[in-house]
Formats: C-alpha cells, sequence, structure tokens
C-alpha cells in the first residue's frame, strides 16, 4: 500500500474507534448525557448571546473539552475496574482523580462564561 492509502486507512480506523469510544461513554454513563444536555444549552445560548465568534469559539470549545475529560474519566474507571474488583486505596485515588478532572474542567468553563458575560453586560 502507498504511504497515502495506509494513512487514510489509519484514519479511518481512528475515527471508527473514537466514534466507538463515544457512543460507549454515551451509553453507560449518566453524567455524560448529563454534559451532552448542558452542552447543547450552553451552544444555544453563545448564538444568543450578543458574543463575538471568538467567543462563541473559545464557549465551545469549553464545553468540547469538558466531554473529553468525562471520557478519560470513564476510561480510568474501566481500567481500574477491568484489574481488580477489590477495593484499594490507588484504585480510588485514581477514580476520584480522573472525577477531579472532568470537575476541574467544569469550573473553567463556567469561569469562562462568567468572564465573557461580565465583559458583555458590564
Amino acid at each position: 500500500m502507498s504511504f497515502f492509502t495506509t494513512e487514510f486507512v489509519n484514519f479511518k480506523n481512528r475515527c471508527v474507534w473514537s466514534w466507538n469510544g463515544f457512543v460507549h461513554v454515551c451509553k453507560t454513563e449518566a453524567s455524560m448525557r448529563q454534559w451532552i444536555v448542558a452542552n447543547i444549552i450552553s451552544g444555544f445560548f453563545t448564538f444568543v448571546a450578543p458574543i463575538s465568534y471568538t467567543e462563541q469559539a473559545i464557549l465551545l470549545a469549553a464545553g468540547i473539552l469538558i466531554l473529553a475529560a468525562e471520557c478519560m474519566n470513564t476510561a480510568i474507571e474501566r481500567v481500574v475496574d477491568d484489574i481488580s474488583h477489590e477495593v484499594r486505596s490507588a484504585a480510588q485515588q485514581a477514580k476520584d482523580a480522573g472525577s477531579a478532572a472532568v470537575a476541574i474542567t467544569a469550573i473553567a468553563g463556567g469561569v469562562t462564561w462568567l468572564v465573557i458575560l461580565l465583559g458583555v453586560y458590564l
């Protein structure tokens, strides 16, 4: 196969694997579904609010980053659970750290909204 054919096949495979992972997280994690709803609402308001395209892009990207953090958190949980179901402090710390990553990303998104709206209305 040529270089471009190989790269196209690799790209296609990565897209399929990524989509499969996203669908799995959406089906199995209620928090992901909640973040998707929050992103739809947030996304709608970016089109209604009197903000620039740059600010709109930043807010939409912040929402997407929350979804990415939720995917990573789910990946951590799956690996920890796959290794062992017994209660271990390191396993709990890994799960808690993944959850904290989602929370911190969400806080960053909220702060982004706050700063942009304060800039518009103050």
